[in-house]
């Protein structure tokens, strides 16, 4: 029996380490160096610091590289979670917290917005903003404003956030439009009035001119809208 103790200490399965939390906080690293890297190529200034593990963790042995994602969205908190896990014999995952500060530019009212004012490009301007420091979202492109209509009123300063901004109306009540009945790459056009307000991709009542039936359609484009077949 005693000689056949050093064979059993130096089999493959005895001298197996476990997964250690510095070997997890280094796979952290490396994910997170990773994806720093890639914003910033987009001009997107990325720090970043794993969470702390107890030192005295360990998991099982992996026989495979360690796996890192985000377990929610990067953009929308400074206090993202990590999702390690390990996809070999010995399957396991584990979370851990990190901390990382996503400074950019952001798109900012360049004066005091009121409610309903539509924006042009001489209404918003860049800054250099920390864009992940609200769950609301920072706009970061132009183009995505122009033409928006304020929800409610906005001091000059204030970051640009989807939920500040509608879509205006492609279609108002009373318009004249073009009702298209459509089945696969066959289509047919009559004329019809907007009974409501609606942006594009909204639902509508739209009374058809020819027949003076109601029918619900979508706006496709200003003075556009469309019924299946």
């Amino acid at each position: 029996m005693l000689l056949a103790l050093p064979a059993l200490l130096a089999s493959p399965a005895a001298l197996a380490a476990d997964t250690t939390a510095a070997q997890i906080k280094q796979a952290a690293g490396a994910f997170l160096g990773e994806f720093a890297n890639e914003q910033a190529e987009s001009g997107f200034d990325v720090s970043y610091k794993p969470g702390r593990l107890d030192s005295r963790l360990a998991l099982a042995t992996c026989d495979k590289p360690l796996a890192v994602s985000f377990s929610g969205d990067p953009w929308k908190t400074t206090q993202p979670t990590l999702q390690v896990s390990c996809s070999g014999k010995r399957p396991w995952r584990m979370f851990l917290n990190a901390t990382v500060t996503i400074v950019g530019e952001g798109m900012v009212a360049a004066r005091p917005l009121a409610r309903g004012e539509r924006l042009t490009a001489d209404l918003v301007k860049a800054e250099s903003v920390t864009v992940n420091a609200t769950r609301r979202g920072v706009i970061t492109d132009p183009d995505q404003l122009i033409g928006m209509e304020m929800r409610r009123g906005v001091n000059a300063g204030t970051l640009m956030s989807p939920d500040l901004l509608s879509a205006p109306a492609a279609v108002v009540r009373g318009d004249h439009v073009i009702i298209t009945a459509r089945r696969g790459n066959f289509a047919v056009n009559s004329r019809g009035k907007a009974l409501a307000d609606a942006s594009v991709g909204d639902q509508v009542l739209v009374e058809n001119l020819s027949s003076a039936r109601t029918v619900k359609a979508r706006v496709t484009a200003p003075g556009q809208v469309e019924i299946p077949m």
